[in-house]
């Protein structure tokens, strides 16, 4: 996750994105709309490189100085749409959230009939890193759709469709149990058009009647509660992004070779049998030598 601006400068839009303002594409509409101002002049484009040494405004407040991304999962209900303001009044995410939360922006969206995980984050560019297909990340849902689906029929899916002139990749598909005149599937994503479920099981002859997201990458939906959040570990949100490990390590060590092996030694000829008796002292000068007796045979004297 990146830091603070360089020296050098960085786009405006991703200033702003990086402080959670708004997503990049958010921003660039921001200053379009002349909302933001760098050292007390408005600007109009986001063709605009800023330094730790601009001052810059949003809606004639100071912009405050970046915080470290943080990430939250959230078990979205029923009934509530993924948007900051809505134009017809429905409840909205945000609106849901705890008081205590900071201005924070979804990884991208579930609809009003859509239910589970939603991601949410209060940096731009973690957002934008997490929603890109580059990323590689699963999304996967729990589908209930009213019909009997066969894997003949999901076989496209699987394959890729083109539907309305706009191709879908593969998706990963399974049927889990029907139930009544409605089945439960399992599908895997990883890219996350507008309304792509509904739209892919449309194509195949089949309605979605309920949906709800599992998980999205590494992180579940378990047992969170409906309408509760809970925050990501710092700890973990690196490890998941790979930010812990350097990168290109291998995965073991090679073994160092080791010093050559020595020779091996002669080995000495074995020592002599001991007979018992403890060695005879050396004659003293002008003293013969006594010669030993030969012990007999079975270590006992004869009897006479």
């Amino acid at each position: 996750m990146e830091g603070q601006m360089s020296e050098d400068g960085s786009r405006i839009a991703k200033v702003l994105a990086r402080a959670g303002v708004a997503s990049r594409r958010e921003a660039e509409v921001m200053i379009i709309s002349g909302r933001v101002a760098v050292n007390g002049k408005r600007i109009d484009s986001p063709a605009l490189n800023v330094t730790p040494r601009d001052r810059i405004s949003v809606d004639g407040k100071p912009l405050a100085a970046a915080e470290p991304a943080r990430l939250w999962m959230y078990h979205k209900p029923l009934g509530l749409v993924t948007t900051t303001r809505d134009e017809q009044g429905r409840p909205t995410v945000f609106e849901s959230l705890p008081d205590d939360m900071p201005r924070v922006m979804s990884v991208g969206r579930l609809d009003l009939n859509s239910e589970g995980l939603l991601l949410l984050t209060n940096d731009g560019d973690l957002k934008r890193r997490l929603e890109l297909p580059s990323t590689g990340w699963l999304r996967k849902y729990r589908v209930r759709v009213n019909g009997t689906p066969t894997d003949d029929m999901l076989a496209p899916l699987r394959e890729g469709v083109r539907i309305e002139g706009e191709r879908f990749q593969p998706m990963i598909v399974s049927i889990d149990r029907q139930q009544g005149a409605n089945a439960w599937l399992t599908i895997g994503i990883r890219e996350g058009k507008n309304r792509e479920i509904r739209r892919a099981m449309d194509h195949v002859g089949l309605s979605v009647n309920r949906l709800i997201r599992v998980s999205y990458g590494p992180f579940q939906l378990g047992q969170l509660a409906k309408g509760a959040v809970s925050e990501v570990k710092s700890r973990v949100l690196r490890e998941q992004l790979g930010e812990d490990s350097p990168k290109d390590a291998p995965l073991t060590k090679a073994a160092k070779p080791g010093p050559p092996r020595a020779k091996p030694k002669a080995k000495r000829p074995p020592a002599p049998e001991s007979t018992g008796r403890p060695p005879r002292a050396p004659a003293r000068p002008g003293q013969k030598a006594r010669t030993p007796r030969p012990a007999p045979s079975g270590g006992r004297k004869p009897t006479r």
